[in-house]
């Protein structure tokens, strides 16, 4: 990672995303060591793949949010409605 990237103000809720995640998986390494049913590891793992992605989800808006958006600074009305489409999608990654 470059040392020049800056803290965003959502870094504090992305590692609480991560911690959250961290601990379903710890869950679900005990559960299938334990021979849980099928049907509670999978909701366990559904849970860690949700947090993930709310994680990327919001490291993905924050970084256009601001990184991309400072760099390309203002745009003119017909380029920003581009930009601010391409921002909507990365919504359904």
């Amino acid at each position: 990672m470059a040392e020049h990237e800056q803290r965003h103000g959502s870094h504090p809720d992305i590692v609480k995303r991560l911690k959250r995640a961290e601990g379903h998986l710890k869950s679900v390494i005990a559960m299938i060591e334990t021979a849980r049913p099928c049907l509670d590891v999978a909701q366990q793992l559904h849970a860690v793949e949700k947090a993930i992605t709310n994680a990327k989800r919001t490291l993905i808006q924050d970084h256009l949010d601001h990184c991309l958006e400072d760099t390309l600074g203002a745009l003119p009305r017909d380029r920003r409605q581009s930009f601010d489409e391409f921002k909507s999608i990365t919504k359904y990654l």
